[in-house]
C-alpha cells in the first residue's frame, strides 16, 4: 500500500458541497487504466466535504505509482469544476488484494496472486519478459517475488545478478529466497552448480518444483511471477494443475512458427481453468542502431490475429533491442538498468495491463473465514 497527496485549488467562495454530488461528479471522470470511471470500480473512499474543502481517496486495485501524481490531479481538477468547492484534498494508493485461483487449488502462504508467464516454445523471449514485467510491477510499487521454474535451464539467477548466491535455511526445511533489485527470487539455480545438468524425469521434476514454490518463505507478495518453462508437457500440466494461478501472460513473436506454438499454450491454460491474461508480442519490430530503418524482421500483426480468435488482448509490443539482451546478461534487466526509457516505458504499461485484468478477476476471501475445526470429546 502507498500513497501521495495532491492538493488542488479552486477560486470562489467556500460552499458545502454534499458527499453525494461529489460522488456524482466523479462518476464522469475515466480511469485511463482500466477505462472505468473511478465509482462504478469503487475506487472512491472516505468522501469528506467541510466548508469548500473536498477530501477524499481513491483507491485503485492494481500498482501504479508512477501515474498516482496524475490522477490525483485529474480528480482534483474535475472537483474544482463543481460548485461551492474551494480546494480538493486527494489521496490516490494502491491496495492489492487476494484474487481467486483454480478451483480446488489452495493459495499459497505469503502470496496474495500468482501471474504464470509462458510459451508454447524456447527463444522467445519469455525469461527476458517475466523478469522485466516482475521489475515492473515493483517499480509501480507492488511486493514482487519471481519463481524460476525452468530445472532444465534456470536463467533467472544469471538476468537478476546472482550468480552464485544460495538461499537461507530457515531449520534446514524452508529457503529463504534471494534477493536483489527489490524482487523475492527462488530458482533450482541457486541449489546446483552452473554447469550441471539436470537429468531428471518429469515426476521429479515437478516435486522439485512444488517443493522451489511451497517451501520457499515468501514475505507478503502482491504477486509471484513464475517464469515458466517452454512447452506444454506433463511438466507445465502439472504446474497449471497443482499451482494457484490468477492468471496467465503469454509470449511470443510475431512468426507463424512461433504462433503455432503459443496457441497451444492458450489451450493448455483454458483446459485447466487458469484465464489468460493476454499476449505480449516480444521482438515485434527492429529499429537499426545505426540507420534508424524500422523493419518487422519475424513478420507483422501475428499477436494481433491470434487474440482476436482467442478472445483475448495483445497487452503490448516489444521490440528486438540488443540493449534488452545485454542488459539482462549483466545482472540489470531493463527496467533497472534504464528507469527512465523508452522500452522501460513499454514494460510498464504492460504490467499495469497485466495488474488490472488480475483486479478485474473475483476476489479470494478464504482467508478472511475461520478455520472449523471437529474434536471428539
Amino acid at each position: 500500500m502507498f500513497s501521495k497527496i495532491t492538493q488542488f485549488f479552486q477560486g470562489g467562495d467556500p460552499g458545502k458541497p454534499a458527499p453525494e454530488a461529489v460522488l456524482e461528479a466523479l462518476r464522469s471522470l475515466v480511469d485511463p487504466n482500466t477505462g472505468k470511471d473511478y465509482v462504478s470500480q469503487k475506487s472512491v473512499k472516505n468522501v469528506r466535504c467541510d466548508k469548500g474543502v473536498v477530501s477524499l481517496d481513491i483507491v485503485l486495485p492494481y500498482p501504479a505509482a508512477s501515474q498516482f501524481e496524475m490522477v490525483a490531479a485529474d480528480v482534483a481538477r474535475h472537483l474544482g469544476m463543481l460548485e461551492g468547492v474551494a480546494s480538493a484534498n486527494v489521496t490516490v494508493r494502491s491496495e492489492i488484494v487476494t484474487h481467486a485461483a483454480q478451483r480446488g487449488v489452495p493459495l499459497l502462504p505469503g502470496v496474495k496472486n500468482i501471474i504464470a508467464v509462458a510459451s508454447g516454445k524456447g527463444g522467445v523471449g519469455k525469461s527476458t519478459t517475466a523478469v522485466n514485467l516482475a521489475l515492473a510491477l515493483a517499480a509501480e510499487g507492488a511486493r514482487v517475488g519471481v519463481l524460476d521454474a525452468d530445472i532444465y535451464g534456470p536463467s533467472q539467477p544469471l538476468m537478476l545478478g546472482l550468480q552464485g548466491q544460495r538461499p537461507e535455511t530457515v531449520e534446514g526445511k524452508k529457503l529463504k529466497p534471494v534477493v536483489n533489485h527489490g524482487l523475492q527470487t527462488m530458482s533450482i539455480g541457486y541449489l546446483v552448480d552452473t554447469d550441471q545438468a539436470m537429468v531428471w524425469r518429469g515426476p521429479m521434476v515437478s516435486q522439485a518444483l512444488q517443493q522451489l514454490l511451497n517451501d520457499t518463505l515468501w514475505d507478503n507478495l502482491d504477486y509471484l511471477v513464475i517464469d515458466m518453462p517452454p512447452g506444454t508437457g506433463d511438466i507445465q500440466l502439472t504446474l497449471a494443475q497443482k499451482v494457484p494461478v490468477t492468471g496467465a501472460v503469454i509470449v511470443t513473436t510475431p512468426q507463424d512458427i512461433a504462433l503455432l506454438d503459443a496457441r497451444k499454450g492458450v489451450t493448455m491454460f483454458q483446459k485447466v481453468g487458469v484465464p489468460i491474461l493476454g499476449l505480449v508480442e516480444n521482438m515485434a519490430i527492429h529499429i537499426c542502431s545505426n540507420c534508424g530503418h524500422a523493419e518487422h524482421i519475424f513478420g507483422e500483426g501475428g499477436a494481433a490475429r491470434m487474440a482476436a480468435d482467442f478472445g483475448v488482448e495483445v497487452l503490448g509490443s516489444l521490440p528486438l533491442d540488443i540493449h534488452i539482451r545485454t542488459a539482462v546478461d549483466e545482472g540489470r534487466p531493463t527496467v533497472v538498468a534504464d528507469p527512465g526509457g523508452q522500452v522501460t516505458a513499454l514494460y510498464k504499461a504492460i504490467a499495469r495491463k497485466v495488474a488490472v485484468k488480475v483486479g478485474e478477476k473475483a476476489q479470494d476471501f478464504s482467508s478472511k473465514f475461520p478455520k472449523i475445526v471437529i474434536q471428539n470429546t
